[in-house]
């Protein structure tokens, strides 16, 4: 009796777990012809093209990029599209607005699209700063590429640079001319641009009042006659002196005891012969001038410097010379005269400069180019010429303060040179200045002032620029 009870409950129980399995595998075909039949009530009407061009199609196709052509049904509708997932926001801080992203002067309280579809960008707590400082993310600093130095004192070498000319200089500079009416007898083998040494001789003269000067001297030392006639006899060798007579031709006669017919003239100083009007047997008059003799061991160099470049240079500082004729070298110098006069059609001054010519090199009236350097004496804060923005009117630099944030902060201008420039106000000694790209982060701190004074007026306003390189937010 047992045993047809437990015959019994088993075949029951395989009866319905044979049932269950045959539910379970009618129920994909069942799920299957349910889906088709919801299909086949929606039969599309054509196809068109995915990228919205004006291209379509009766039956399925896919474009040259194989993706498929999108449905049509009859009501006019494409089939929907998958979702693309949307950034999430970050929960952690309270949004305070929504700005244009194409960066308009327009400002939303809650998400919405701009006419092209582009979601307005979320403005956070903390972005907008009253400090004045602009915030910047770790990403945005990478991709821009900020890069900023330190303030430091350095000395300024401003160069002002300047044309001139080579010229003689006006102490080194002899004549030859006769006092009195003289003939040239001889003329030695001396011409214009031969170089002469002191006491070489030039010429020789004869000359009536000479010789008459000179046998009344004669006359007087030989007397041997003292006392009264003492003061007579300098006064005879004083008229010699007053003929220009060379002080060796009146040694010499002294100790000879003869007038000489003829005067040897000769060099007074070492140089170079500039001009030689002496022929011999010529009539030479009183104030003409026979020989003129230059010594240009030592010469000027006259350059014209502009007059916005005067309050920089001054008396004493260096020079550095370089004659157009010899390329690569240098001549080294000193300002030793500034003319107090400015040429009124150049707007031009002109400064001398001294130069020694040992090698004789330089030559009067060759072409020059002068360096003049302008350091000043005591070192200086100076900031590279990229960090400074300026607008014309007036200048700013970004101070780095770290973590992301840069102040707009403006500055007085100095000297510029080297690619430096100096800075009399409105930086530290040892404060970051931003070198790169803080014309990006100035237009950024010009976006953000100026939406943030969208969003406190309630209503869209014309962006001004006024404070454009400033970064002044009011």
């Amino acid at each position: 009796m047992n045993i047809s009870r437990l015959l019994a409950t088993v075949t029951v129980g395989a009866g319905l777990v044979l049932s269950g399995l045959m539910s379970i595998q009618t129920s994909p075909s069942s799920l299957h012809a349910q889906a088709a039949g919801a299909v086949a009530e929606r039969v599309p009407l054509y196809y068109r093209d995915p990228s919205g061009a004006p291209a379509w199609s009766a039956s399925p196709k896919r474009d040259d990029r194989g993706r498929d052509y999108v449905p049509v049904y009859d009501d006019d509708q494409a089939a929907p599209e998958p979702a693309k997932p949307k950034p999430q926001a970050d929960s952690s801080r309270r949004i305070l607005y929504y700005r244009n992203p194409m960066g308009l002067p327009d400002t939303s309280p809650t998400p919405k699209k701009d006419p092209m579809g582009m979601d307005y960008v979320p403005v956070y707590e903390g972005d907008d700063t009253d400090d004045g400082t602009v915030k910047l993310s770790p990403g945005k600093i990478q991709r821009t590429g900020v890069k900023s130095t330190t303030v430091e004192r350095r000395t300024l070498h401003v160069a002002v640079k300047a044309p001139g000319t080579i010229q003689l200089d006006e102490r080194r500079v002899s004549v030859i001319a006769m006092r009195a009416e003289s003939f040239v007898q001889k003329v030695a083998d001396v011409t214009t641009g031969t170089r002469v040494k002191a006491g070489q001789p030039l010429m020789e003269i004869y000359s009536s009042a000479i010789a008459a000067a000179a046998a009344e001297y004669l006359s007087t030392i030989n007397s041997n006659i003292v006392g009264s006639n003492a003061a007579y006899g300098r006064g005879s060798r004083q008229r010699l002196t007053n003929l220009d007579v060379p002080e060796p031709v009146i040694t010499a006669m002294e100790k000879s005891r003869i007038a000489p017919v003829t005067v040897q003239w000769s060099a007074p100083r070492d140089g170079i012969v500039l001009e030689r009007n002496a022929v011999e047997g010529m009539r030479a008059n009183p104030g003409d001038v026979l020989f003129r003799i230059a010594d240009i061991s030592l010469v000027w160099a006259l350059v014209d410097v502009a007059e916005r470049d005067l309050g920089s240079i001054a008396v004493g500082q260096p020079v550095t010379i370089r004659a157009r004729s010899f390329p690569g070298r240098t001549f080294t110098g000193s300002i030793a005269v500034i003319y107090p006069q400015v040429n009124k059609d150049t707007r031009t001054a002109r400064v001398r400069i001294e130069l020694a010519n040992s090698d004789l090199a330089l030559l009067p009236d060759m072409y020059v180019d002068a360096e003049i350097d302008t350091a000043a004496p005591a070192p200086v804060l100076a900031v590279p010429t990229d960090a400074v923005l300026d607008t014309g009117s007036r200048q700013a630099v970004l101070i780095d303060k770290g973590d992301g944030r840069y102040e707009p902060r403006a500055v007085k201008l100095g000297r510029r040179g080297a690619g430096y420039v100096e800075v009399r106000d409105g930086v530290a000694d040892g404060d970051a200045v931003v070198t790169s790209a803080n014309f990006l982060i100035d237009a950024e701190s010009n976006l953000k002032a100026a939406l943030k004074s969208f969003a406190e007026a309630g209503e869209p306003q014309p962006a001004g620029n006024d404070h454009a390189g400033m970064g002044e937010h009011k």
